[in-house]
């Protein structure tokens, strides 16, 4: 092939598009794997609680509830603040109170069920002390029972 030169030759440019698109692509999803990881590192100090509460089974009249805050050994959590809010029972309002010495919560709750309901849940919600504690997976909760 004489008389051609290299920089006439156009065939190199044909494959080119589609090698910058795989490689932007492959590019984009390190870059999100690697993102994901790092927001994430601030949470492996991190402890999850979860409550305890006494009765965990109710009827749709006044009733005092106690609510233990612990972490995944058992451990009860002081400085913790419980909120119970309606869920398929209805609350008339948001009740919230803070745990003791012992983790304990004391919530006093009127639920109440629908008409030809004949069970509902009131959830919990923890507000974690100061410290490494979080709430981000759903808690126990109560049970209301018309009998």
């Amino acid at each position: 092939m004489p008389g051609r030169t290299l920089w006439r030759d156009d065939r190199a440019i044909e494959g080119l598009p589609i090698r910058l698109v795989i490689a932007l692509v492959v590019g984009v999803a390190c870059l999100a794997v690697m993102m994901n990881v790092i927001s994430g590192l601030d949470e492996f100090g991190s402890t999850e609680l979860d409550t305890q509460p006494e009765p965990e089974i109710i009827e749709p009249e006044p009733t005092a509830v106690n609510v233990t805050v612990v972490d995944p050994d058992g451990t009860a959590i002081t400085n913790a603040t419980v909120v119970a809010q309606g869920d398929t029972a209805q609350l008339e309002s948001i009740e919230y109170a803070e745990t003791d010495q012992e983790g304990v919560a004391t919530l006093e709750l009127e639920p109440e069920l629908r008409d030809n309901q004949r069970e509902g849940t009131i959830s919990l919600d923890i507000r974690p002390p100061e410290g490494d504690y979080v709430d981000e997976e759903a808690n126990t909760g109560i049970l209301v029972i018309d009998p």
